[in-house]
């Protein structure tokens, strides 16, 4: 192979693994599954039809949304059934909380924005109501929680993506959650 071609192969394979690398959050990371994943959603059209829809991450923004909280659901996964929301994101929990705090604020927060509510979350799908709660952030706002686990979105997630299961950022590892409230391995 001549020297050139060498090195613009070199160069595009560096700048390839770089945007991986990137992929879940600005600051380096470890990244332990790079593909992207799609879900399959077994949510009704009946149970999210009273919902306002929207591409970004769902926070419980409009009264109808507050008067019920928002729903929690399941879908199908290559890492098995995994919790969701009524649009699709996926939902993922920090193990380096081990209590019902959040410890992820700031920067963390605007690369895992919290899974947030104005009213007890509801469950859809395969969702176990009594695992589902809430915990107050600093700022007064109420988080989602599951078996005792604050949720979180990754900010840079289309609907039915899981782009970042197990990976390492903000001093823990990020994981999608089962129905039963454990992480997906």
């Amino acid at each position: 192979m001549p020297q050139h071609s060498r090195r613009l192969t070199i160069a595009a394979t560096m700048t390839a693994a770089g945007l991986v690398v990137a992929g879940c959050s600005g600051e380096p990371s470890t990244r332990e599954n790079t593909a992207s994943r799609e879900l399959t959603t077994s949510g009704t059209a009946s149970e999210n039809a009273s919902e306002p829809t929207s591409t970004a991450p769902a926070t419980a923004s409009s009264s109808a949304a507050s008067a019920r909280g928002l729903a929690i659901t399941t879908a199908a996964s290559d890492f098995g059934p995994m919790l969701f929301d009524r649009n699709g994101q996926a939902i993922y929990l920090f193990d380096k909380e081990t209590t019902r705090q959040p410890q992820c604020y700031g920067a963390c927060a605007s690369a895992w924005p919290p899974v947030l509510t104005l009213g007890h979350p509801r469950a859809g799908g395969a969702v176990q109501e009594n695992l589902l709660g809430t915990t107050e952030r600093t700022d007064g706002s109420s988080q989602v929680t599951y078996a005792g686990h604050p949720l979180y979105y990754y900010a840079h997630e289309d609907p039915h993506q899981v782009l970042c299961h197990d990976v390492t950022e903000f001093g823990g590892r990020w994981l999608v959650v089962t129905p039963n409230g454990t992480p997906a391995v």
